[in-house]
């Protein structure tokens, strides 16, 4: 058995291909050179952070609260819950996040995706998201991304919610569904308001239509986000997706702010 028929050696053809990628992804360096996706200060590779950026970004590591996925100070065992998610437990199962929003480059890059249409930075966000919600994807069956009012999404272009979302579906191998969720009603923006002043202003936001509930009905929701601040949106649209009839909501973004609890 030579090379060109043993499935397990690559072919001459597979590795001109492999070689003039590797040529091409060079020549793009050269002409385009790597920058750090925060500060874009000159890096080794694209997509990643420099080394002072890699080091000042907050991650969110174990210990943290096994419901809000919020940090603790320090580990007092495995299963945990944090006082918040004992007090005010979510409607979603589980939430999981990549870093803190409140400080670092966590914030920056969610704002330049978000308002600089830097949609260059969605593969190494959801890669991340991928790694930080490693334990959700696995029981996932279906990733939904929390939608935009119409007017809103026209003004931006895009969701980055959505985009976010399908990208991490693709890098777990999950199916994704843009349109099982629609939100309804235009909402004033949450900034500056109080925890119940949003949960208020999401009320009602969100609907699951006829023709989608079968694709919603059982199934293990993995509801995607950029951001988790007080809840109040997460929560709205998990409580559809549920009264539709799904198994389960979790909760995957890349960045949570840990202020309100």
């Amino acid at each position: 058995m030579n090379e060109e028929t043993d499935p397990a050696r690559p072919s001459h053809l597979t590795r001109l291909r492999q070689t003039m990628a590797r040529a091409a992804g060079a020549l793009v360096d050269q002409v385009y050179p790597p920058t750090c996706l925060a500060c874009r200060s000159a890096t080794d590779a694209a997509g990643t952070l420099c080394s002072p950026c890699w080091t000042r970004m907050p991650f969110i590591e174990r210990p943290f609260c096994e419901r809000l996925g919020t940090p603790f100070a320090q580990d007092l065992g495995p299963g945990l819950l944090s006082p918040a998610a004992m007090s005010d437990p979510p409607v979603f199962e589980r939430a999981r996040a990549v870093a803190l929003y409140e400080e670092g480059p966590a914030r920056h890059l969610v704002q330049r995706l978000k308002y600089g249409d830097r949609l260059d930075l969605v593969p190494a966000m959801a890669r991340w998201m991928a790694r930080a919600g490693a334990e959700l994807t696995q029981g996932a069956e279906l990733v939904v991304p929390v939608p935009l009012y119409r007017w809103r999404l026209f003004s931006r272009r895009f969701n980055q919610a959505a985009v976010l979302a399908q990208a991490v579906a693709a890098q777990a191998a999950l199916p994704f569904d843009p349109l099982a969720l629609t939100r309804v009603k235009a909402t004033r923006p949450q900034v500056g308001l109080t925890r119940l002043q949003r949960a208020e202003n999401v009320q009602g936001a969100f609907r699951v239509a006829q023709d989608a509930r079968p694709r919603v009905a059982g199934r293990r929701i993995l509801l995607v986000d950029d951001v988790l601040t007080s809840g109040a949106t997460l929560n709205a649209a998990s409580r559809v997706l549920l009264r539709a009839g799904a198994a389960r909501v979790e909760v995957l973004v890349f960045a949570r702010v840990v202020a309100n609890g």
